[in-house]
Formats: C-alpha cells, structure tokens, sequence
C-alpha cells in the first residue's frame, strides 16, 4: 500500500494563449510537510487551484488520487468534505464578524437548521486552544494581528476535519516572530495529530527547515524532488531549479552616487484616525538626498507604514502637523492628488487592495496615476496610452500574453513591476516603496532590486521600508530604524547589521517600559 496521501498524474491545465500546467506529476507522502516552490507565474497556485476544485474538473486534464481515492471535484466545497482546505496569501477572513463566527463561516454548528451559538463559542474555544490563539473569542477580527489572523484561518481549516492543510505563502505577511510560532505549530499538526501539509512559499530559508519533501517547479512542470535526509538540501540548488541558472549575488552591486538633500520631513507628528487623541507617529525627521536610497526597518506595528501613508498625501492618520520640504520648497500637500503633482510616488505593501484595479487591463493600470499625460481637453490619447502600455511592458520584462490582461490573472511578481511602472509613470522624484518584494521569488526580486538600482543611479530619492532585514542591508545606502512610532535609531548600511538593528529596537523598548515604570 502507498504511503501516499496525494497523487496528482499528468495535470495540464491552459488559459488563452498560455499553458500553466504541463504533464504535473505530484505526489505527498501522509502525516509529511510538503514544500512548492518556484518562481511567479511558474504554476504553483494553479496546481493547488486545481486541486482544491477551484478549476473544477473538465477544465484541465489528468487524474487526481487523494486517500486511495479518484477525485474529480467540481468545486472547493466537494474538495473540503473530503478534508482538503487551503488557506490563501490573502486572507478570507470577514473583519466585522467574531473570531469565533469566522471560525465557522460556511460551517456553521446548526440545531435544526437554526445556528447553536453555544456550540460555536464552546468549539471555537477548543479550536483556538488548539492552534495556540490566546485571544477572546468575540474579539472582531478587524482588530488583531495577521499573525492571529493567520491562526484564525487555521482553526477555520481544523473545524472543517482537514486532512490536507494547503498554505500559499503563510508568513509573507508575518515578522519574524509570528513566522517562526506559525512554522512551529505546522510541525505539532503534522506530528501530533497527523495533518499533512503543502506549503507554497518563497522564504527559502523557511522551506529548507520546516519540509520533508521540496518539489521544485519551472514554466508549468516539476524539475525535481528533494528528499530530507537524502538529497543535498541548499537554497542555491533551489534557486538554481526554480530560475534555470545560478544566481550567484541576491542584491546588485550598488554603485552609490549620492548627491544633495532633495526630500525631508520635520518634526512630523501623526494622531490615530480613529483615536485623535492617540499619537500615532511622533516627531520624525528624515532625510533623502539624490540618488539614495533609504531603508526604513521595524516589527510590524512600529508604524513604517502608517509614516509612508502621511507623507504621501495624509493617506493616513488626522491632525498631521510637521514640515515637509523638497529641493528647499516646503511643500503643502493634504491629498493624493496634491502629493503626485509634487513628485511624490507610495507603492502600497497592500498590491492587491490598494496598488492595483485587478479587474482591469495592465493598460490602464499603468496609465491610471497620471491621465493628464496622455491626455487632451480630458480626452486619453488610445494610442499614446497603448504605446505606454507596451514599452513599460518591454522595460520590466512584465510576463503577459497582452497589455489587455486582466491584471488580476498576473502573478504577484509581475503584479508588482505593473504598480512599479504605474509610478515610473507618473514621473516621480520620491519614491516611497513599502514591502516592495513582499510575496514575490528570489528572480523577481533581483528584477525590482536591478530597477531600484536603476532609479537611484538617475538622482531619484527611494525610501524602502520592508520586514526582511537582509533585503535593507542589501540595497540600501541608510537605514533609519522604527519603533512604536518613532525613529530610534539611524546608521549607514556599511556599518549595520541584524544584530546591531534588532538591538537597537529592544534597547529603545527597554527604556520605554523603564521610563513608563519609573512616571507610574
């Protein structure tokens, strides 16, 4: 008898003009971590799509055996009654409902057709016990942590009897911390209550220490699978399977040619929108000069985001009081609109809600932040716009069968370099660029690191604020270091490390509780 939980046979699946799967062959040995790795677009997602009915059988050929049984499911609920459940990078989470309500969303605990509420409070208890969520059960989910979040989805996954745990980039939006408690609890499920797993992931280093098994896949079909404990496990080799060739440096050399100081704030002081009595960021100064580029570094929480927001046309926050000021002129800027005409750009960590239209053409995303350039009298020039359209495609290497795409049936690496191209649009001289690799493979990155380069080399002023460590200290001139709100620390790369950064943060965190203690 197989040991095999899974068998995916000779999966092909195409989309107009594209064939995302070629011959797929798979196979999950039961109670094991079972790692998908490849570049985006490489056909990772679509497999666990057709596995868990969203592209329902007909719409691709090839077999799929799972617990010794054919499947031919025609949607993700069949897929679920037989204990599959896969959990999404973006979360399907209803904010304004409970935890325990979401818990059982679509699965409700029922007497006679009418919901037991008793019952799902009693089983939501049990279940966030389980997975290690030590929250209220009626907290809104609005109001807690991704990390929280991300467990909420898994007791979601428990409460359906989960068999097969898909996980499509579950800590792309995690900090370290969150990340390694998520991975800690993936190996209690496998090994305590013998819940297999497949987990779609582009944080090598993750991969390489939580998996059993790694299957390495290129342009639509397997180039290998490394065994635990039998292969050579590195993440050179894996890198080399998932792009085709060696990729000796992760950061381009960056050749620094940094000139005057062309973009600065004062003082800038930020109150909670939904609490003006709650400062939110307080007193910051920063610094951008020509050709540089600066990373903002921090725990998710210390408001890098919320800073980015504010200065990018009071996106964020009430009461803004502070200076801005750029190539000498103080700038008056209240708006988006006012922010853009400035020359300022935000690319948003949030690509898919704040960064893109995905049910609209890579055409008109790309245009979108500046019409009036294409424009006469408010009229769009078609042809401009396509001409626009096409060269921006060619310059970033965007993978499309046409402008026309939908940009939401991109990949999330080409998703990104069309909100990148948005903003080259826009003829911007300061780029804030939050979480600009988030979610996206090692070949991607290096692609967006090169463009990065690319714009500073021309005098833009680029400030990156990102969670991974390793990507500041690779192609950053300075980084200014965030915590709880204000700026504790500042130092040039070439004197940083993730040593002296964390330090810095737990210092300043140490003197607030003193601080605090010693007022009480």
């Amino acid at each position: 008898m197989t040991n095999n939980i899974l068998e995916m046979r000779t999966i092909t699946k195409e989309f107009p003009g594209v064939k995302a799967l070629n011959n797929v062959n798979l196979q999950v040995k039961r109670g094991q971590i079972h790692a998908l790795v490849g570049e985006n677009g490489a056909g990772k997602s679509t497999l666990m799509n057709v596995l868990s009915g969203i592209y329902p059988y007909g719409t691709y050929s090839g077999e799929i055996v799972f617990d010794g049984s054919d499947c031919q499911f025609k949607d993700i609920k069949e897929s679920e009654g037989k204990g599959i459940v896969i959990i999404h990078q973006e979360l399907a989470l209803s904010p304004y409902l409970t935890v325990a309500e979401n818990i059982f969303l679509g699965n409700e605990c029922q007497k006679k057709g009418i919901v037991d509420w008793y019952a799902t409070q009693e089983k939501a208890i049990r279940l966030m016990k389980r997975v290690g969520l030590h929250i209220k059960h009626d907290a809104l989910v609005k109001d807690i942590g991704v990390g929280q979040q991300q467990l909420v989805e898994i007791a979601k996954s428990l409460a359906k009897d989960v068999k097969l745990l898909i996980l499509d980039e579950p800590t792309a939006a995690l900090n370290d911390e969150d990340s390694d408690s998520l991975l800690e609890l993936l190996k209690e499920l496998n090994e305590k209550q013998e819940i297999t797993s497949i987990i779609i992931s582009h944080k090598l280093n993750e991969v390489t220490k939580i998996a059993d098994e790694i299957t390495v896949i290129r342009d639509g079909t397997i180039i290998e699978t490394l065994v635990k404990g039998k292969d050579e496990i590195s993440e050179n080799r894996i890198i080399k399977g998932m792009v085709g060739r060696e990729l000796m440096d992760r950061y381009p050399k960056r050749v620094s040619n940094i000139g005057k100081i062309a973009f600065e704030i004062e003082n800038w002081l930020v109150h909670d929108p939904l609490d003006e009595g709650r400062v939110k960021i307080k007193n910051v100064n920063l610094n951008v000069r020509e050709g540089e580029i600066v990373g903002i570094s921090g725990l998710m929480g210390s408001g890098r985001t919320e800073l980015a927001m504010s200065i990018f046309g009071h996106s964020y926050g009430k009461n803004i009081k502070g200076k801005m000021i750029k190539a000498g002129k103080v700038l008056n800027v209240t708006n988006v609109s006012q922010a853009i005409q400035e020359g300022l750009a935000y690319l948003t960590e949030d690509r898919k809600t704040g960064g893109l239209v995905l049910n609209d053409d890579i055409r008109r995303n790309i245009t979108l932040a500046k019409l009036k350039k294409i424009s006469n009298r408010g009229v769009v020039n078609l042809n401009e716009e396509i001409h626009v359209a096409e060269e921006f495609c060619k310059k970033l290497r965007i993978k499309t069968s046409d402008i026309y795409q939908n940009t939401g049936n991109l990949s999330g690496g080409n998703q990104q370099k069309v909100i990148i191209a948005k903003w080259l649009f826009s003829e911007p001289d300061v780029l804030i660029l939050d979480e600009p690799t988030r979610g996206i493979d090692v070949g991607a990155k290096y692609e967006i690191y090169n463009i990065i380069n690319d714009l500073a080399n021309q005098g833009k002023s680029i400030i990156v604020i990102s969670s991974e460590l390793p990507e500041l200290l690779g192609i950053c001139d300075r980084i200014y270091i965030m915590n709880e709100g204000e700026f504790v620390g500042e130092m040039p790369t070439h004197e940083a490390c993730q040593e002296s950064i964390m330090r810095c943060i737990i210092q300043s965190s140490g003197r607030k509780k003193h601080e605090a203690t010693s007022t009480y």
